[in-house]
């Protein structure tokens, strides 16, 4: 469904409700003649500023200026219905969210990144292999992109695979733009908020040397951790540390796919992975729409425009990496692409933490398929796919192959 152009001096935003991974082309067109546009926002009453070019975005992205704590708590212009928790980690203020995640990089440091990286090429391999051995067709969702992070997760954190089916649940209304009541969503955050209060009880009392036992030490016994910094960032890493990937394995395997000659090329020359993942990173939009407003604290000028303080800006990452100006053929998949700049994971203090570990599962999971499974191709016709609908994240609901 396409929505109206303008509202009056503003755009109505979002411009359409498509979930698969096609960009609207307004932000083609914004990028050529408006870069920094007026939209009207769907909750908060009000119209933002939207970015669309890479420039752009990266300036704005790294702009103190610009704040998410600002709006944190408040009504402000934003894509979704809920409002931004001030008590999340997105919400605090600056020097309370770069305390907290120097804390957690320690658990995605380029050398423990490398250290287990024989153990993700083990699970991916191992779950290739039982997709061979159960043989077709196959969900590629279901057996390939969901398991692979959710399993490396699991064991970075300590916890069983079998408890998967709590956080699942606690994802997917988390991750709800519309899908999920208000309702609906508080109430699976105050039960996953008693799961984690058992989980972080147990253990206390059976100490372990994972990442949960380090935020624990760090909780009891170095005082940097309140009980419900302990909560957020336990809760934030079981979620975040699958739900994204998986839905961004799925992308990338559909995109090679879609045009078998892509999956092809890897196949016969598997040393180009690397690139073939940053650029499919960069062309298949995760998000499904803007991620929270940034609020203007002082007025400041970006391409052109004048900002206000108390002004509401939203970026999208989709568009910027499709900016023509910072890609040659942007618009093409191009696996040897270099460099390729993309900010499929953010930019600034709010960059990915776990960017190189997504980076690390996504190229083992390719990977383990070019290797056993050449012949792989889609089993249905690429407009039989569906895709999740309501959700922040671009995702597969099936991925069908045969081969």
């Amino acid at each position: 469904m396409e929505c109206p152009v303008t509202a009056g001096s503003s755009r109505f935003y979002p411009f359409s409700d498509r979930a698969d991974l096609t960009v609207d082309p307004t932000y083609g067109e914004l990028r050529s003649k408006e870069p920094v546009a007026r939209v009207r926002m769907p909750y908060g009453g009000g119209d933002a500023w939207l970015v669309t070019r890479h420039a752009d975005a990266k300036k704005a992205l790294s702009d103190p200026r610009l704040s998410i704590a600002a709006g944190a708590g408040r009504d402000v212009p934003r894509a979704s219905p809920r409002i931004q928790e001030p008590e999340g980690l997105m919400g605090m203020p600056p020097e309370a969210h770069a305390r907290l995640r120097r804390l957690v990089a320690t658990a995605f440091t380029p050398k423990r990144v490398r250290d287990i990286a024989p153990r993700v090429a083990e699970i991916a391999d191992r779950l290739v292999g039982d997709v061979i051995e159960t043989g077709p067709p196959a969900d590629l969702v279901r057996q390939i992109a969901l398991p692979v992070p959710v399993t490396i997760i699991c064991e970075m954190m300590g916890v069983a695979t079998e408890e998967q089916p709590i956080f699942r649940a606690f994802s997917d209304a988390l991750m709800s733009s519309t899908r999920y009541t208000d309702d609906e969503v508080d109430k699976a955050v105050q039960e996953f908020i008693a799961y984690l209060g058992g989980l972080l009880a147990h253990r206390r009392a059976h100490r372990t040397d994972d990442l949960i036992g380090a935020l624990i030490e760090a909780r009891d016994d170095g005082d940097r951790l309140s009980e419900e910094e302990l909560i957020m960032l336990t809760g934030g890493i079981l979620v975040g540390g699958h739900e994204t990937t998986a839905s961004q394995i799925a992308s990338h395997l559909f995109v090679l796919l879609r045009d078998r000659t892509r999956y092809e090329t890897l196949c016969a020359r598997p040393e180009l992975i690397p690139t073939a993942v940053e650029e499919l990173l960069r062309i298949a939009p995760m998000w499904a729409t803007v991620g929270p407003t940034r609020i203007a604290t002082e007025d400041l000028e970006l391409n052109g425009a004048t900002i206000r303080a108390g002004d509401a800006v939203i970026f999208s990452l989709s568009s910027a990496n499709l900016d023509e100006d910072a890609f040659p053929d942007a618009a093409d998949v191009v696996l040897d692409r270099e460099p390729n700049p993309h900010i499929a994971f953010g930019h600034g203090p709010h960059f990915c933490i776990g960017a190189s570990l997504a980076r690390l599962e996504i190229q083992a999971t390719i990977g383990a398929l070019v290797r056993r499974l050449p012949g792989l191709r889609l089993a249905v016709e690429e407009n039989e796919l569906e895709w999740q609908r309501g959700m922040m994240v671009r995702s597969l609901v099936a991925l069908p192959v045969t081969w």
